[in-house]
């Protein structure tokens, strides 16, 4: 526990493995990855329907890659085997199961605060995840109906009423899955599927074309309640709908507590850095989905690592 490490990253996603392998190839030694799940990529594994199709190019989104990291589109399998092999093919400490509660200036570097003790590092990269904390509703979801509702795909059976809520590749996605084998309505705010990319935009109209998949668009939840065990949706008309399950995807939220806590500065709802991904705070930087908008893009995420690893090598 006492060890100080060179690098410290905490998250264990595309960003943060790239700017670890970045780091080692520059020749940084005494690296440690943290990630609080019990393996890389959680929000791969957990919010990526299997198959699903993974694009260098993001939503349409062109990225040039910098680094050493050849990416290339696949699926989510083969992604999360691409990530393995390079987490093989370095010599770096990856530690699961490891959460990280505080970070705070120590000695020249800083102190990250887990549960039991403490790891010290020279410098700190975080690239915690949006979908790591979903959004959710601004009404209240009645405790009984915790079972009912989720934000991923996991507790979802057969032949069940399912709801999904949202507007994006996420909710499309899940509501294209569920269909056919589940009575499934996709309920969103708006009256086009413009967020999401071309193929599941053409998914989900011909879901709807062949009545696999119910919408409910231009249409507003107000709130929820339990109604013989089952999630009763009110609606902004005063109608109302039962489902079995109700699914959320309706994006992530920044860790504003953490980065709080952590003395990170935010602005307009993401962490505040420089053109290097440096916070207001000197060797302490972010990365990833949590720097952008909507958040989403491996590539950007690889860009990410291989400018703040650059960064460091140069400035030590």
């Amino acid at each position: 526990m006492n060890k100080k490490y060179t690098l410290a990253i905490i998250g264990a996603g595309p960003a943060g493995i790239a700017t670890a392998i970045e780091s080692y190839t520059l020749g940084m030694r005494d690296i440690v990855l943290l990630e609080k799940d019990q393996n890389h990529n959680a929000t791969i594994r957990k919010f990526y329907k299997d198959n699903k199709r993974v694009d260098v190019d993001w939503k349409g989104q062109k990225v040039e890659l910098d680094g050493s990291i050849y990416f290339v589109d696949g699926t989510k399998e083969s992604t999360l085997n691409f990530f393995d092999q390079l987490l093989d093919n370095e010599a770096m400490e990856l530690r699961t199961h490891t959460e990280v509660q505080k970070i705070r200036p120590h000695e020249g570097g800083f102190e990250i605060m887990i549960a039991g003790g403490s790891i010290y590092a020279s410098y700190v990269v975080v690239t915690i995840g949006r979908m790591g904390k979903p959004n959710k509703p601004d009404y209240k979801i009645p405790p009984s109906l915790k079972d009912r509702v989720h934000f991923t795909l996991d507790a979802c059976g057969l032949g069940e009423k399912i709801m999904v809520i949202g507007g994006g590749d996420s909710a499309i996605e899940y509501a294209v899955e569920l269909g056919g084998k589940n009575e499934v309505t996709l309920c969103y705010r708006r009256a086009t599927f413009e967020r999401a990319n071309p193929t599941n935009q053409n998914d989900i109209a011909h879901a709807f074309e062949t009545k696999r998949v119910t919408p409910l668009l231009t249409t507003e939840i107000v709130g929820l309640e339990n109604e013989n065990g089952l999630a009763k949706v009110i609606f902004s008309d005063g109608t109302s709908q039962t489902f079995d399950r109700l699914i959320y995807a309706i994006g992530g939220t920044t860790p504003s507590g953490f980065l709080q806590s952590s003395g990170i500065h935010e602005a307009h709802g993401k962490p505040v850095h420089d053109d290097h991904y440096e916070t207001n705070i000197k060797g302490l930087f972010v990365a990833g989905d949590i720097t952008q908008e909507s958040g989403g893009s491996i590539a950007l995420g690889l860009n990410h690592g291989y400018a703040i690893a650059n960064h460091i090598i140069k400035n030590r």
